[in-house]
């Protein structure tokens, strides 16, 4: 028998990354509508404590450093939270490290939802199944019920640094994502490409706007040196300002990469390039506004096929 939904308490864990955290947005409201009274918590990465203090949803969050197992003081700690009275834990991340934390930590006959091994609830089998809609899935059967909410609490929030809307003075412009993750090279669109669209949107009235963290710094400074007059807010944004700038702009265009599902979601016209390991079944964003092409490798997108793609998404043609 269900407990009593007003005195559930709810554990979900999403460490991250960024695009993950954005895509399952909808089903942290999900879990909410459904238990409008439970005690919900949410366990995630420190690089995301700020913005999951800002989610409606929570009660309050959880910061898991994830440190390695042998770190005695910090798998203690974090062993501590799952000793808890937990009426279930949702395990969205699904993990080498959550399922270690069920085998590990989890009390006795605790209701888990997720992929470990012997987990009361085990997740279906989610081959071709969006990223969103498998964690819309998990909250659902945690009492959820489907959502796609309202994110202007994101995009209207205050910014932690110099708003960078502001920045820009308010002119038209398209932001460029050159960056992703170190790790795979094999997702990033050639810095000529990125050039080219900026210089055709230049063109077109628009200032060009290239992001990134400091693991971007490389591709975007291949970019800027095509592109002499964009604006670098290469390491100027957190979290709240990268939102507020992208939910401002008239077009992004970026890789495989956390901004470009952020920006989706906020509604703006978007196109994602990717490469033949990313599965757009599985991996593509959500948004009314959302679009994108794929490459096998990622070089053969070209410039023109992109600008294509913006045209269908409402870029008005040169004269």
């Amino acid at each position: 028998m269900l407990q009593n939904k007003a005195h559930r308490r709810i554990l979900v864990i999403k460490h991250g990354a960024l695009g993950d955290i954005v895509q399952a947005l909808d089903a942290f409201a999900s879990l909410r509508a459904g238990n409008p009274l439970a005690h919900i918590a949410l366990m995630t990465s420190p690089v995301f404590l700020s913005l999951a203090k800002m989610m409606p949803w929570f009660d309050e969050v959880i910061v898991d450093p994830r440190a390695g197992l042998l770190n005695l003081a910090a798998a203690w700690r974090i062993r501590q939270y799952f000793r808890q009275d937990w009426s279930v834990v949702v395990d969205m991340q699904c993990s080498s490290r959550t399922r270690n934390y069920f085998a590990h930590f989890a009390l006795p006959n605790m209701r888990w939802i997720g992929t470990a091994p012997d987990c009361s609830d085990p997740l279906p089998d989610f081959t071709g199944v969006n990223n969103r809609d498998r964690m819309v899935k998990s909250a659902e059967m945690a009492g959820g019920i489907s959502q796609t909410p309202d994110i202007s609490w994101l995009v209207n929030g205050a910014a932690q640094t110099e708003d960078p809307a502001v920045m820009i003075n308010d002119k038209q412009y398209a932001v460029l994502v050159p960056g992703c993750s170190l790790a795979k090279p094999q997702k990033r669109w050639p810095a000529d490409r990125f050039a080219a669209i900026g210089n055709e949107l230049a063109s077109r009235g628009f200032k060009i706007v290239l992001v990134g963290t400091a693991d971007d710094r490389e591709a975007v400074n291949a970019v800027l040196a095509a592109l002499p007059d964009a604006i670098n807010l290469c390491e100027k944004t957190n979290l709240v300002g990268l939102a507020r700038l992208l939910g401002g702009a008239a077009f992004v265009i970026g890789n495989d990469t956390g901004p470009m599902f952020l920006a989706a979601r906020t509604g703006v016209p978007s196109l994602m390039i990717m490469g033949s390991d990313t599965d757009p079944t599985m991996s593509a964003p959500k948004g009314p506004e959302a679009n994108w092409l794929q490459g096998a490798p990622i070089s053969e997108v070209s410039a023109a096929a992109a600008i294509g793609a913006l045209e269908s998404l409402g870029l008005k043609p040169n004269a």
